[in-house]
């Protein structure tokens, strides 16, 4: 039993001794504060059972024990029985915290989902015709009318549906009413935050100029930044310190997690709007509760009313890309363990002139061919970071750029850091001992990935940059033309090589992803690292793994 749970579990027996003790009692509080640490916020009683819960106590005899101790209590009578520390939802089990949190955050958003705007059906009617006439389909034009009814407009839909060039109509449409408007983009990362403002005012190139500039000069920030985050769970925005703005437009809402979600609704004023995209097919946050796919479950997505839009209809030709997206997107409530099985008769047929290959290789050790694609890479950045012209200290601001966006060309993506087919072992392979050092020590071209939030250097976590050399100094070249001595930037990793969390809301023209053995494969991990290549992407299986899935033990 962790520490954690040990504590709580005292704790509670403290404050609220049981009425009837169980040794159950012990092995549910640890599956309850397990289930946090993994980012769920409860048990799901239609689940296996958990450690040191026998088959036969499961769920029935879990539930009977909770009771019998006093400790639980069904959410419709939660408020009656406010001693009770766990909550049953339907089938879910939670901590009582985490429930009223999790109730409350989606509570606040039905009801910016339910306010009305004041708009006029002509209004909406004309919106929606100018939306048609720049090309979007139904579904779009019906997002776009949310936009000027709704105090909330969730925007669904995977890769190549649609959604930047909806936002672009949408935002139009509310500036075309209200050209005052204060509008704010944002999103988890610094990352996504750039690549929706780029995708932002590239796509409203085809408006009024007027309008093209409006939307062209936006703000765009990660959530932590635009709260003023002090720290993980401090911000100095708040209730009573409220943004200063009408509508905010978050991205990736995949990535963000409970406790982040509430601290934003806690910062937004009553009257703001708020538009809401994302992926609900891909990875839930690291982080505890995962409120975009909480919004998009059955029970709960209706609620939304016309609030909530998924778009369907695939307009990117993202060749093979897209067909496996959309067959682990289908597979995402199936069977997870069989989905490198059922994804085999798709990877046998691969053209090989497609954007997408499979490879099999050892476990054991890398495969030669992902090692001779990311060396190729490291050898063209240093190039690069050679090449540079410097001036007063600074590198060239075009050159610059250019190097930065070079970064995007490759990466190696794993579902783990350790073990042979890990992150590390992909950094040692390309660095020896220095993979272990600190910046300093990297040879230039080294891309570096920043870990912490800094907001005092205009910096979130996730955020990478690159080792560079200027005679005998080495510096690091972060986003934004940030220029900083490596000793800012303790904790930072090479990035050569990233976790698929890690990789969340990034694109990179070409992705080797490696999957390995004896790991439990969710169909959301494989779409979510697969989606992130825009023009190749290098399945990497260990020899046999697909058949072995389907072997019984032995």
């Amino acid at each position: 039993m962790s520490a954690l749970s040990a504590a709580v579990l005292e704790s509670l027996q403290r404050l609220l001794p049981p009425q009837r003790s169980s040794a159950l009692l012990q092995p549910l509080v640890q599956a309850l504060i397990e289930a946090l640490e993994e980012g769920e916020l409860g048990l799901d009683l239609r689940g296996p059972e958990p450690d040191g819960v026998n088959t036969e106590d499961w769920p029935a005899g879990a539930v009977s024990a909770l009771e019998e101790a006093g400790w639980l209590v069904g959410a419709e009578q939660a408020s009656r029985a406010p001693e009770a520390p766990v909550v049953q939802d339907g089938t879910v089990l939670r901590l009582r915290r985490w429930h009223e949190q999790l109730h409350q955050c989606l509570g606040a958003l039905e009801q910016r989902a339910q306010r009305q705007l004041s708009c006029s059906e002509a209004e909406r009617q004309g919106a929606v015709t100018a939306a048609a006439k720049a090309g979007l389909d139904p579904r779009q034009c019906q997002a776009v009318s949310a936009a000027l009814g709704q105090g909330l407009v969730l925007l669904t839909g995977g890769p190549g549906t649609g959604k930047t060039s909806t936002v672009v109509q949408m935002l139009a449409a509310c500036l075309r009413q209200t050209p005052s408007l204060r509008i704010q983009l944002a999103a988890p990362t610094g990352k996504a935050a750039a690549r929706l403002a780029s995708s932002v005012s590239n796509g409203s190139q085809s408006l009024e100029a007027e309008l093209a500039q409006r939307l062209q000069m936006l703000p765009s920030s990660t959530l932590h930044r635009l709260l003023e985050a002090q720290g993980e769970l401090r911000f100095g925005r708040n209730r009573r310190h409220p943004l200063e703005l009408d509508l905010l437009v978050v991205d990736e809402l995949s990535m963000v997690d409970l406790p982040l979600m509430a601290a934003l609704l806690e910062a937004l004023p009553a009257d703001a709007q708020l538009l809401l995209i994302g992926d609900a097919n891909q990875l839930p946050p690291v982080g505890t509760g995962a409120v975009l796919e909480e919004l998009c479950r059955p029970e709960r997505l209706p609620r939304l009313g016309e609030a909530a839009v998924e778009l369907r209809t695939t307009y990117r030709n993202d060749g093979a890309i897209a067909a496996l997206a959309e067959q682990l997107r289908q597979g995402t409530s199936g069977l997870q363990g069989e989905v490198l099985l059922e994804l085999q008769p798709s990877l046998q047929a691969l053209d090989p002139h497609g954007n997408v290959s499979w490879l099999e290789a050892s476990g054991r050790t890398l495969p030669a061919p992902l090692l001779q694609a990311v060396q190729h890479q490291a050898s063209a950045l240093r190039q690069s970071c050679q090449a540079l012209d410097w001036q007063e200290g600074r590198p060239d601001p075009e050159q610059s750029a250019a190097l930065l966006a070079q970064l995007e060309d490759l990466v190696v993506l794993s579902p783990i850091r350790q073990g042979p087919w890990g992150v590390e072992a992909v950094h040692r392979a390309l660095l020896g001992d220095l993979a272990k050092s600190t910046p300093i020590h990297w040879p230039p071209g080294t891309p570096v990935l920043n870990r912490l939030n800094r907001a005092d250097q205009g910096l979130a976590n996730g955020d990478i940059g690159v080792v560079l050399q200027h005679g005998a100094e080495r510096r690091i070249l972060m986003p934004g033309q940030r220029l900083l001595h490596p000793a800012q930037l303790n904790g930072a990793e090479p990035a050569f090589a990233l976790t698929v969390h890690k990789s969340q809301g990034s694109q990179y023209k070409a992705v080797q992803f490696l999957l390995p053995a004896n790991r439990h494969l969710d169909p959301r991990l494989i779409y979510t690292g697969l989606t992130r290549a825009q023009q190749q992407a290098t399945l990497i299986t260990p020899v046999g793994a697909c058949s072995r899935q389907n072997e019984g033990p032995t």
